[in-house]
């Protein structure tokens, strides 16, 4: 296992009310809390974690959902490493919203590349009798999005909250991989011009 510690920083995006304090707080502290309230501006948690023989630090920002505390959560999306899109199964419009939560993150955090960064999506509260929302319906939105990883998830029975942080995780470095292979790639030689294998047309 390598000695050297990587901090990521996650963003929990979604609508008010879909779980995303919930599902925080049943990764870090293994705990579930019926009565917990909306959250204001923006909390985070931290969690260490062994993923594929590398020490990470998880760093978890929970966002608030609603429009008027949106001048105090966007300001936290720069520096972020993955964003957790984030509905509930038994709530279509908070489904219907994940595009707008995903063009607000881009629009704010000042992502380089969007189409390789690390989004994963997270289909909250399988543990509801009613869904309004399908699991072939949420994969497919995935796919066509991005073919980014989803996740049901359950804050209340634990239910693939860990596979889902984790699968977070590596998304990152996988995506940190194919930066370093690029990077490798390349030659700079004692004058400073940039050799690379590829060739010139002109």
């Amino acid at each position: 296992m390598s000695g050297k510690n990587l901090l990521l920083k996650v963003i929990l995006l979604g609508d008010g009310g879909v779980g995303k304090s919930s599902l925080m707080n049943r990764y870090v502290t293994d705990r579930f809390d019926s009565q917990s309230f909306h959250t204001i501006g923006v909390e985070f948690l931290n969690r260490d974690m062994v993923v594929d023989g590398r020490l990470v630090t998880l760093q978890i920002w929970d966002t608030a959902g609603q429009e008027r505390f949106k001048s105090l959560r966007t300001p936290f999306y720069r520096g972020a490493d993955c964003c957790l899109l984030t509905f509930a199964v038994n709530d279509s419009r908070s489904f219907q919203n994940l595009n707008c939560w995903k063009r607000e993150f881009i629009n704010y955090s000042d992502v380089k590349d969007p189409e390789r960064f690390s989004f994963v999506v997270l289909g909250n509260k399988v543990d509801m009798e009613h869904r309004e929302v399908g699991e072939v319906e949420a994969r497919a939105w995935c796919e066509e999005n991005g073919s980014y990883p989803y996740f049901e998830t359950s804050a209340k029975d634990d239910t693939n909250v860990a596979a889902a942080f984790e699968a977070a995780v590596r998304e990152v470095l996988a995506t940190e991989d194919q930066i370093d292979h690029a990077l490798l790639s390349s030659t700079i030689d004692l004058h400073g011009n940039r050799k690379t294998s590829r060739s010139s047309c002109c």
